[in-house]
């Protein structure tokens, strides 16, 4: 629970009141192995999932074979908190690393969000920004030049990850590969080879061996045009 409260806390203010209310609401936890499906497009939900450790990926298969990565869920995210009322999901959900997450019955979640408006209002936020997250994605996919959309990924995902302890303004690891990054971005794996070898040769990042090294993190955001102000972190420049 400690990163989920981390995260909650760079958004608004949160009482040991709901951090108890919230952590009540899990009842177990399901280790889901690299490479494994752990929700199928069109499946009922009677559940949602925190990520304790691990990364997973929201992703749609067309019939040509091409895959779109539609979102990323790292250490302290809901996989699926929208299921709560959707009561199905939409997209797979694929493990990309070996992932623990957390289950949160959904009678469990009602109870919380019946018996407390703040414990409610904060899951709606983290709904809310999974929403504004995904927006931010589309702008990428639809206005972006592939140079600026990748850059923008890894300047979110240091955003992200710093929030939970996770990266340094100097770097972070990144457990995925070029062609799950190509299908992030909407681009080949050649073109996104040439977009990474182009980010290196202007001494801006390097991303190698599943880890990301950003050599001037203000020069990769102003080429991406990234403004975290989509993530809801308070206090961040």
């Amino acid at each position: 629970m400690r990163l989920l409260f981390r995260r909650l806390r760079h958004a608004a203010p949160v009482s040991l009141e709901v951090e108890a209310a919230i952590a009540e609401i899990f009842e177990g936890v399901e280790q889901v192995r690299e490479y494994r499906v752990a929700l199928r497009r069109g499946e009922r939900v009677d559940q949602s999932m925190l990520v304790l450790e691990g990364m997973l990926c929201r992703y749609r298969d067309f019939e040509d074979g091409a895959r779109q990565i539609t979102a990323l869920y790292l250490p302290g995210d809901f996989v699926d908190l929208a299921s709560f009322t959707l009561k199905r999901t939409d997209q797979d959900v694929l493990a990309l690393t070996d992932c623990r997450l957390a289950v949160a019955p959904h009678p469990a979640i009602q109870r919380a969000w019946d018996n407390s408006p703040d414990t409610a209002r904060l899951l709606w936020l983290l709904t809310n920004i999974d929403g504004s997250t995904n927006r931010e994605w589309e702008l990428s996919l639809g206005q972006r030049s592939a140079l600026e959309r990748t850059a923008h990924l890894f300047c979110e995902l240091q955003a992200r990850l710093e929030m939970i302890g996770r990266a340094e303004r100097s770097g972070y690891a990144l457990p995925m590969t070029q062609v799950e990054l190509s299908q992030c971005l909407a681009i080949s794996p050649v073109h996104t080879n040439r977009v990474l070898r182009e980010l290196r040769e202007r001494n801006l990042l390097h991303f190698s061996r599943r880890r990301v090294r950003i050599d001037d993190l203000a020069a990769l955001r102003k080429v991406a045009g990234f403004d975290p102000a989509y993530l809801y972190i308070q206090g961040r420049d």
